[in-house]
């Protein structure tokens, strides 16, 4: 189903930041607490991992198919990752599907499929801040071992991040260690105010 301009309402969100930020945990939070929020499916030509579902964790296209749904505008936004030879896109049929069932869509996507959304669904756009730079180091050093050299390149990374795209977005979160609920909480509140019709599993 296409999207059409008469149902456009507030049904998509986009949420982004840094790594280490704990951006994935506020989503699956919002997940957790609303029934009628879903993660965006988005496309790939990678192969599928273990225990992984077509049309659920990815929809996963030959190179022919997904470059053929680029030419189409079924992708409308991509990125090509060098290193492995793969494409990433966001999947206009899905979302449109998602929209039509009355859905809130989140989308953990990069800044220019975050304009693409904000321009052609009217997308609230939030954007996770990482703790105090202590608190942001050991998080992302958690993550996986690194050199000093690589954190050092890993930050400058971030600042540029938070320097050139953060100012962008609707609303900024700072997600402070230890307060992942409140950030949770924070964003439920920004989502209500801006018109997304939640259904929350419980009172809050």
């Amino acid at each position: 189903m296409r999207y059409d301009a008469r149902m456009k309402s507030r049904h998509v969100v986009v949420i982004a930041g840094p790594t280490g930020s704990g951006k994935d945990s506020v989503i699956k939070g919002v997940l957790a607490l609303n029934d009628n929020a879903v993660l965006a499916t988005n496309a790939t030509t990678r192969a599928p991992r273990p225990g992984e579902r077509d049309g659920v964790d990815y929809y996963f296209l030959d190179r022919e198919r997904f470059l053929a749904a680029v030419e189409s505008g079924d992708i409308p936004e991509h990125y090509h990752r060098p290193g492995t030879d793969t494409y990433y896109g966001l999947y206009k049929p899905d979302l449109d599907k998602r929209i039509a069932e009355g859905k809130i869509v989140l989308f953990q996507i990069q800044i220019v499929g975050a304009r693409y959304l904000k321009e052609h669904y009217d997308a609230t756009t939030c954007f996770i801040m990482p703790p105090s730079p202590d608190a942001f180091e050991k998080r992302v050093r958690a993550r996986a071992p690194m050199s000093d050299a690589e954190w050092q390149e890993r930050l400058e990374f971030t600042k540029r991040e938070l320097a050139e795209e953060a100012p962008w977005y609707d609303y900024r979160i700072t997600n402070e260690d230890g307060k992942l609920t409140e950030s949770v909480d924070a964003l439920i509140s920004i989502l209500q105010k801006e018109g997304y019709l939640l259904k929350t599993s419980h009172d809050r």
